[in-house]
């Protein structure tokens, strides 16, 4: 008799044993344990810590309250502008309801990651280029809603939304760098005109001060030279002052014109020169002084005339006197002036008859 006792005692601690260790459950500070009795949800959560459930009758179901990070898988889309872009991004999101997040959806965490990949081919197709690259907080935030949205119901809460990356084709790549290297040399265009600009309102301001100080501008050209010297150079460059040649320039018309109103002052004024004396030799004179005729076959005599070449011709020796040219050897400068001994020059036609033509030695 008390051996059967003794042995339903040991059975019935026994059994009490397998009861306790098929009941006991240990939840996790950050988990919540859901329990289905004969599969109807019981509405008691069961917090962290030690709890007790009733075996083959109760399921308990743990659920990880902790914020879940989910990276979603690149999405291949077309932006609204017409370009072919590789989006990935991550989501960040926890569980607020565990017995929604067990009850009305299947595997929440599949739900949230489909979910994420439809609603970035979305948010890729309502965007523009520049959006996806330089616009990303707004797109995140519209993406965040368009996933929230839906997962309320699954006792589900995004905390966050991040565009990872976007990668373009190569040939977009390319064709953005030349674009950034364009605007980039426009602006440094539109900058150094801007330089220009001003220095050379700088460089007016500087003319007009020298304007009024000639003697300044000689300073700065000497100044200069002293700072072309002061490099170790054997050769030294001297600016040629740039107002000469534009003195040079207005003053060679003027004597051009003066030359050619003098020419004309002579030949209008009929200004002559005396034939050389053996030219008049040959004409011969009378003795009264006064004029005598030609000989016979002799030609009128010749006067000089004002067109006639200086170099020995008749009638030339009064125009180098107006140009202010000195006179040529062997030429008569004015009537009564005794000519300088030199070669003289004759023609057949200028000879009177009956005497030997001269020829220049």
């Amino acid at each position: 008799m008390v051996e059967e006792l003794i042995v339903a005692v040991i059975a019935a601690v026994c059994a009490c044993g397998v009861y306790a260790m098929a009941a006991a459950r240990v939840v996790k500070q950050y988990e919540r344990g859901v329990v289905l009795r004969l599969g109807r949800l019981r509405r008691d959560i069961r917090g962290p810590g030690f709890t007790m459930i009733v075996p083959f009758v109760d399921r308990l179901h743990k659920v990880n309250m902790q914020i879940v990070t989910m990276p979603v898988p690149a999405q291949d889309g077309i932006t609204r502008d017409n370009v072919t872009v590789r989006v990935d991004a991550v989501i960040y999101f926890k569980v607020v309801d565990a017995a929604d997040a067990v009850i009305r959806v299947e595997d929440y965490r599949f739900a949230v990651s489909q979910m994420a990949q439809t609603s970035l081919r979305s948010i890729i197709g309502k965007s523009d280029l520049d959006d996806l690259l330089s616009n990303r907080e707004k797109l995140n935030q519209g993406l965040e809603l368009m996933i929230d949205s839906p997962s309320i119901g699954w006792g589900v809460q995004i905390d966050r939304v991040e565009i990872k990356d976007v990668s373009l084709p190569e040939t977009m790549k390319r064709s953005m760098a030349r674009q950034a290297e364009a605007d980039r040399e426009r602006r440094a265009r539109v900058i150094n005109a801007d330089a220009e600009l001003q220095a050379s309102k700088k460089l007016a301001e500087a003319a007009a001060q020298m304007a009024d100080q000639p003697a300044a501008l000689q300073l700065r050209l000497l100044q200069t030279v002293v700072a072309v010297a002061a490099e170790k150079n054997s050769t030294l460059v001297l600016p040629f002052p740039v107002e000469l040649l534009r003195f040079l320039e207005r003053a060679t018309p003027a004597e051009a014109a003066e030359a050619a109103r003098k020419v004309s002052a002579a030949v209008e004024s009929g200004a002559v020169a005396e034939k050389p004396a053996d030219r008049s030799e040959a004409v011969g004179a009378g003795t009264d002084g006064g004029p005598s005729e030609p000989p016979d076959g002799a030609g009128p005599p010749q006067t000089a005339g004002p067109l006639d070449d200086a170099a020995g011709l008749p009638g030339t020796a009064g125009l180098p006197d107006v140009l202010g040219v000195p006179t040529t050897p062997g030429t008569s400068t004015a009537p009564g002036t005794p000519t300088a001994p030199g070669p003289s020059h004759t023609s057949e036609e200028e000879t009177p008859a009956g005497q030997t033509p001269l020829t220049t030695p």
